[in-house]
């Protein structure tokens, strides 16, 4: 888990409008369907192999350049991992999570021992603006915040068990994946399935943000960190399938939470050397070959500060972090 966390820095100036590459595949006009007798698949969804044009120039410098990737034909669980889902998961196995581990002195010399205690990061919302380039504004180390107590100690999951379930280290999504039988998947094939079979769209739907005034992700409205005007009816997450799904029929692929993936977070050729742009990941000051791509942002993207509720948008988390806006689903790649 996280101790100390790198400053942020603005991000730098988006655009929106047309997609740099005007050609792009049609969208299903059903989630792809098929029979299976492997019940590791039982109610995952079919996502087609494929090439596509993966990453973006139009937003931001991580995300560059656009490239042709590829990948094979897969299955993926339509939504994140729910708590209820995750609460299965601890009852069979008795697993203890990263946020509820105490850290290892040794691996934080310089700590405050204060914050050598079980726990994660949690956002707190500022009461009034705040400057965007030192994310310590808004997010804290709460002792005893983990996936069962998501705010600190005195919260629950109460009522939230259709919600993605949060506070999840890396290791902790390999854990659950390996006990169901799956695998998390690659940047390049969350990138795939959520684009939904709309090669180069900025959105999962499309090109407009809010088609026909409709909001079609948990995200932020309102300026980022301190006002959150709540239009989609949440502060924070949302229990899963409460969007529209895409054209592949998988649900919140952006926004409400964060999704690890297995690829490591490298160096795109936009990147200058050792820039870590951390938007509203917190996490070590660490070099970049130790960190792994998440994908698909979350309840805390904001136009003003990170615009990455998008498929292309990609950040790198270290290992040892969970925060209070990360999750994950799983994939499946051999059914035979």
């Amino acid at each position: 888990m996280s101790i100390t966390a790198q400053g942020a820095q603005a991000p730098e100036q988006t655009r929106s409008g047309a997609c740099c590459c005007a050609s792009r595949s049609g969208r299903p006009e059903t989630p792809a369907v098929a029979t299976v007798t492997d019940t590791r698949a039982q109610d995952m969804a079919r996502v087609p192999g494929g090439s596509f044009v993966m990453g973006s120039e139009s937003f931001y410098r991580e995300e560059r350049p656009l490239r042709r990737a590829s990948v094979e034909a897969f299955w993926i669980d339509p939504h994140p991992v729910t708590n209820a889902q995750f609460q299965t998961f601890i009852e069979a196995t008795g697993y203890v999570t990263l946020a509820e581990r105490a850290p290892d002195p040794a691996l934080y010399p310089d700590a405050d021992p204060a914050l050598l205690a079980a726990g994660s990061l949690v956002f707190i919302k500022p009461s009034q603006p705040v400057g965007l380039r030192d994310h310590s504004a808004w997010w804290a180390y709460v002792p005893g915040a983990c996936w069962r107590h998501p705010e600190g100690p005195d919260s629950s999951i109460a009522g939230r068990e259709t919600h993605p379930v949060v506070h999840i280290g890396h290791a902790d999504a390999e854990a659950y994946a390996a006990w169901a039988g799956k695998s998390l998947p690659t940047e390049a094939e969350w990138e795939f399935a959520a684009r939904g079979g709309l090669d180069n769209a900025i959105y999962p739907w499309g090109d407009d943000p809010a088609p026909d005034g409709k909001i079609m992700a948990n995200t932020w409205q309102g300026r980022f960190p301190w006002e959150n005007l709540a239009e989609d009816g949440y502060e924070g997450t949302s229990p899963v399938r409460t969007y529209p799904a895409n054209g592949y029929g998988l649900y919140d692929v952006v926004g409400n939470v964060w999704e690890w993936t297995s690829s490591l977070y490298e160096r795109t050729e936009g990147q200058a050397e050792g820039e870590t742009k951390a938007c509203c990941l917190p996490g070590n000051a660490a070099d970049l070959d130790i960190r792994l791509a998440v994908k698909g942002g979350s309840h805390l993207c904001a136009p003003n500060y990170c615009l990455r509720y998008r498929p292309a948008a990609r950040q790198g988390q270290t290992l040892d972090t969970s925060t209070s806006h990360i999750g994950f689903r799983c994939v499946l790649r051999d059914t035979s």
